[in-house]
């Protein structure tokens, strides 16, 4: 519900300026319609691919960064607790399961309402807001999958931090 009815041209389709900003960092894209693009990025982990989809209807910029594990069946319940514990300490974006697929993924959300243009700092802020948050995480998921930890053995071992030197 809108309480002031009035139609905004937006100037630019923000999934051009996404693509230009890739293209300008030599990051691979794939442009898979006039509203989708996928942009690959190498992490510390592993290879991260990034999806920015435009939502007219919402005014928004939808980004959804999946990386290569699959959540076996038997994990799943204990990945959906890890999920949990993660996301209380997100201040932004999300993680989420793709349960059709079996795959983590982080989500976030860019609003443009009022004809707002995305500039490269916010499309920059948003790749670099999920690949960091994809690297911080990534091993709590993997130590749940594949090495059988419970979801807070998971995340106590990737927030432990060292201080000092060896």
């Amino acid at each position: 519900m809108s309480l002031i009815d009035f139609e905004v041209e937006r100037q630019v389709n923000p999934v051009d300026t996404i693509e230009r900003i890739a293209a300008i960092n030599d990051w691979a894209f794939e442009r898979s319609g006039d509203d989708e693009i996928t942009v690959s990025v190498g992490g510390g982990w592993c290879d991260y691919h990034v999806s920015f989809s435009w939502m007219e209807d919402l005014e928004a910029i939808h980004l959804a960064c999946a990386f290569d594990l699959k959540v076996t069946d038997a994990r799943k319940q204990e990945v959906i607790r890890l999920l949990s514990l993660v996301n209380e300490q997100m201040w932004i974006g999300h993680f989420d399961l793709w349960g059709s697929e079996g795959v983590v993924m982080y989500r976030q959300t860019l609003l443009l309402s009022g004809g707002a243009e995305a500039n490269s700092q916010q499309v920059e802020s948003l790749m670099s807001t999920a690949i960091e948050s994809c690297e911080r995480y990534y091993q709590a998921f993997q130590f749940v999958v594949w090495a059988g930890k419970t979801a807070s053995e998971a995340l106590d071992s990737v927030l432990f931090e060292t201080a000092g030197e060896a």
